[in-house]
């Protein structure tokens, strides 16, 4: 709790708390602004899976492909629906490598000068010489000072980017990377950054650059141009195979195997249903066992607490099968708990399928 009253003993403590080994299971603790940009600027930033990542053969082969187009020099490209674990993955690729990893999430507002760097102040100086009495000498110099973005000390030192939902980003924003991708020059404003002649930075041997992407038709993604995806290698990317669901669902919740099968076959069943549908993923899965398992309770059609989680997590419209303007879902998802768990399913009763209508 942040004290309501500033004190030295009491900022010591928030201090002392912040940078303490996290206690609540997530792996993350606060930091400072301070501390943030000295941790950018002076320490190598390698990611590290947790302890409740999982490694299954689907998940090495597609690690094994994605590091062989990096080793060969190619950017890589993770492209596929929310939930089928891209930026999981970018992240796991990326620490095979070895090398320190620069994330960016792409963002609508975003300009080249987000990526590349800008002029972020002035420097002025003034030197008065006034050895002889007599004699005044002045002189004054005002120059530019120039930042750094992301991209840019990427390609500098040599460091893995991650460019998570890039195409979230307008296309215009996105033109500075075709050059560090085809020809490994960095255009940088002439005379910005010394040292660079005539404005160009060789990218460093070492860059990689992994990219992921949502689908065009999603909310607030832009058409990706196809200059920058001739440059890349695109691997699609689906649902988990359901021995790796499984596993997540037991990595993620504790729950027993039993249960973790009952919850994710329930979730492919589902997925069936409807047109193109991507829907429940693997994310609805966790929340379910994250649930079950806190409650103590079992993955079977008796269970009522199971089935309310279900309806409750799996409460969606994105199937779009309706009947009469109603949705089907709630009785879609009763009779896939009793399809899954080897009970007759209920129908849900009219007051409660009232109810899921209105929400």
């Amino acid at each position: 709790m942040v004290p309501s009253v500033f004190e030295p003993a009491a900022a010591e403590e928030e201090v002392a708390a912040a940078l303490a080994p996290p206690t609540n299971g997530e792996g993350f603790h606060l930091i400072s602004h301070d501390e943030l940009k000295t941790f950018a600027e002076e320490m190598n930033v390698v990611p590290e899976p947790s302890d409740s990542f999982v490694v299954t053969p689907y998940v090495d082969a597609l690690t094994a492909r994605a590091l062989t187009y990096l080793e060969v020099g190619y950017a890589l490209h993770f492209a596929g629906p929310a939930g089928t674990g891209k930026t999981t993955l970018a992240l796991h690729v990326a620490s095979r490598r070895g090398r320190p990893v620069i994330l960016i999430h792409g963002d609508d507002e975003y300009a080249s000068s987000d990526l590349v760097g800008k002029d972020s102040g002035y420097h002025k100086s003034k030197l008065v010489d006034n050895y002889i009495h007599s004699v005044v000498k002045t002189e004054e110099s005002l120059s530019t000072v120039w930042e750094d973005r992301r991209l840019t000390t990427a390609c500098l030192k040599g460091y893995t980017l991650i460019y998570d939902e890039f195409n979230r980003s307008r296309p215009e924003a996105n033109n500075v990377l075709l050059s560090v991708l085809e020809g490994k020059i960095l255009s940088l404003p002439n005379l910005r950054r010394p040292g660079l002649p005539g404005g160009n930075l060789h990218v460093h041997p070492e860059f990689r650059a992994i990219l992921t992407s949502n689908p065009e038709e999603y909310a607030g993604v832009h058409k990706t141009q196809d200059a920058l995806l001739d440059r890349l290698i695109t691997i699609n990317l689906g649902h988990f195979d359901r021995d790796t669901e499984i596993e997540i669902a037991i990595a993620k919740s504790g729950l027993e195997r039993g249960d973790a099968e009952a919850i994710i076959d329930i979730l492919r069943e589902l997925r069936g249903i409807g047109v193109n549908n991507h829907r429940p993923t693997i994310r609805a899965g966790i929340a379910i066992a994250r649930i079950l398992a806190h409650y103590h309770g079992s993955a079977k059609a008796g269970d009522e607490i199971f089935r309310t989680i279900c309806h409750d997590v799996l409460n969606t419209d994105t199937a779009k099968v309706t009947h009469e303007g109603n949705s089907l879902m709630p009785e879609k998802v009763e009779e896939t708990i009793g399809k899954v768990c080897g009970e007759t399913p209920r129908r849900p009763s009219r007051g409660r399928r009232r109810e899921r209508e209105r929400e």
